[in-house]
């Protein structure tokens, strides 16, 4: 491996290792962006049902409740790192394993 590729790996590595530090915060913003999803949901089905209790009151507030699906990004691509965290945290202890094994 050259000196960049070593350098590239570690960043990585540095990365990922301080990402699995980090899972409960991470969680929690999850946790906290779908709970938010709640009233967004109630908001749009009374758009579509056109109903008027929440929706068009005020377009500051209609334009809240439709920024709530543009953060539904994050919870996205963190339910991605988890899924990859944890298959990387897997994978390590199966090597682990097999090298005990061989030992």
């Amino acid at each position: 491996m050259t000196t960049q590729e070593t350098e590239k790996h570690s960043i990585w590595n540095r990365f990922w290792s301080w990402y699995e530090k980090h899972v409960t915060e991470s969680l929690i913003l999850t946790a906290f962006i779908i709970y938010i999803q709640i009233p967004h949901m109630i908001w749009n089905a009374d758009l579509y049902l056109e109903a008027g209790m929440i929706s068009r009151v005020h377009p500051v507030l209609d334009f809240f409740m439709y920024g709530v699906d543009l953060i539904e990004i994050f919870p996205m691509i963190n339910i991605g790192f988890l899924i990859y965290s944890t298959a990387r945290k897997k994978r390590r202890q199966s090597i682990e394993i097999k090298n005990e094994r061989i030992d």
